[in-house]
């Protein structure tokens, strides 16, 4: 596998999940536990990049014209650059960078790193070669690779033509002859800033101990705001030489002597000499000693980054400090309980709601199912029984209303009487007959009787009983009158 991609999984992996799926169970699932910050710096740089920066101002102190360097607002203004001698020095480090190849002496990409990285991948196959990064190659084979590289022709490195010193020599040929720095010129105030970061004592004095708690999230904030080619090719260079190091028994390389070879190319300004970084030159020698030693911890995302990330994409409320984020965790777990409880009943009322509107559904339904029977007495007796519980559906402007009834026939003694002379019955037994008789259309003549006698619904059995036995009688009696009228007539 090529050191790339070794490299990227390396840096990708936290957790690797087993799959119940019996298919899938040879191939793990990586998850990426950086996967909303490298979307947030991809989408929304402005974003990602006050983000960052904001906390690196909690950790370091800026002032405003080095801030404004750090963001890219102003031109870096590093040491040196009004002295003479220096000016010398760019200028003649300008005239051998006039004949830019395709890879050495142009600015950094992506396809320059995939062809470098055929050294790097090389080199850590060979960590054991005494004086490693510090002997110099042959000059002869080392043009002639680097011509390789500048065509982009595949190079095979293990076929014993070139030594680990030559492939060394010209990694750091590669790096001195960027436009700037690995670290980039913006950098440069910052990380002599991150190098002062040291503990305080009981009475809150500075200490000569360095914070290195501090110093290492200092570093992953500023790395995750380098241009996306420099942290990868910082990434592949910084893990080759933690791996060097730890083979010093071997080849005679700590993180010290690695970092007083590599300082210049990583971190210091271009076109600058050692006088001219007279006393910083210690603190930035052991600040890339820091970053060797610590490398495998500086490329991941502060935690507080990476919630405040997530949360973004979430819809969230944005923490945009470490010190929110360890105010909602421990505000957590006082308002687990009040949650919790609150849940529940939010569970009960709906499970309630849903019941309910189950029912009313359900009654609709048989509302309605009755409404399309034939009529009938079955049909009648339902209705009332709707009727009677006021917590059952009734039709109301959703549902269809019946039919108007029939008009009632009158009830008045004139009726009767006209019904009796004809010869149509009464039906009374069949009145009798129902619990609820239906409304009776009360006549003018039968006013008088009925303010007398009180309502209907409130009426005895006795008194409907002797109401109809006078009804009998004045039919009987006047009929015997008619009849007598008739004989007489004849």
């Amino acid at each position: 596998m090529p050191l790339q991609k070794l490299s990227a999984l390396i840096d990708a992996i936290c957790n690797f999940v087993i799959c119940n799926d019996s298919s899938l169970r040879s191939q793990p699932i990586i998850f990426n536990p950086d996967f909303f910050v490298e979307k947030l710096r991809h989408e929304k740089p402005e974003v990602f990049t006050e983000l960052v920066v904001s906390n690196i101002t909690r950790l370091i102190d800026l002032p405003g014209a080095e801030l404004a360097q750090l963001m890219g607002e102003e031109d870096p203004k590093l040491p040196g650059t009004n002295s003479t001698a220096s000016g010398f020095f760019r200028s003649l480090m300008s005239l051998k960078r006039k004949e830019k190849g395709v890879v050495f002496g142009s600015p950094l990409t992506e396809e320059g790193i995939a062809q470098v990285s055929q050294l790097i991948e090389y080199l850590h196959k060979n960590l054991r070669a005494e004086g490693l990064f510090r002997v110099p190659g042959n000059s002869i084979r080392q043009q002639i690779l680097k011509d390789a590289l500048n065509s982009g022709t595949d190079i095979d490195l293990d076929s014993g033509e070139f030594h680990s010193n030559d492939v060394a020599t010209l990694l750091k040929m590669f790096l001195g002859e960027l436009p700037e720095p690995l670290l980039t010129h913006k950098h440069f105030h910052a990380h002599l800033k991150i190098a002062d970061l040291t503990l305080f004592d009981e009475k809150g004095n500075k200490t000569s101990t360095p914070d290195k708690e501090r110093q290492i999230e200092a570093l992953q904030l500023l790395f995750l705001i380098l241009p996306a080619p420099n942290r990868s090719l910082l990434k592949l260079l910084l893990d080759l030489l933690y791996q060097t190091a730890k083979k010093q028994d071997k080849n005679k390389m700590s993180a010290h002597n690695l970092a007083l070879m590599f300082a210049p190319h990583i971190l210091w300004p271009r076109n600058v000499t050692a006088n001219d970084l007279q006393e910083n030159i210690t603190k930035l020698n052991n600040g890339v000693t820091f970053m060797i030693k610590h490398s495998q911890k500086l490329f991941k995302a502060p935690v507080y980054i990476r919630e405040c990330a997530r949360l973004h994409y979430l819809g969230s409320r944005a923490h945009t400090s470490k010190d929110d984020l360890d105010l909602l965790t421990s505000a957590g777990s006082k308002e687990l309980q009040p949650l919790k409880s609150q849940k529940r009943s939010r569970l009960d009322s709906c499970h309630q709601e849903e019941t309910q509107q189950r029912t009313e559904e359900a009654l609709k339904e048989l509302f309605l199912h009755v409404h399309n029977m034939p009529d009938s007495a079955k049909k009648k007796k339902l209705i009332r029984q709707f009727n009677k519980h006021p917590a059952a559906l009734t039709p109301g402007s959703d549902v269809p209303t019946s039919p108007a009834p029939r008009r009632t026939r009158s009830r008045s003694f004139s009726g009767l009487i006209k019904r009796k002379v004809l010869g149509t019955p009464v039906i009374l037994e069949r009145k009798s007959r129902d619990s609820t008789p239906e409304p009776v259309r009360v006549s003018k003549e039968n006013v008088q009787l009925l303010q007398k006698c009180g309502s209907p619904a409130h009426m005895s059995q006795a008194k409907l009983k002797s109401l109809e036995g006078q009804k009998e009688g004045s039919c009987r009696r006047m009929r015997a009158r008619l009849l007598s009228k008739d004989s007489s007539s004849l």
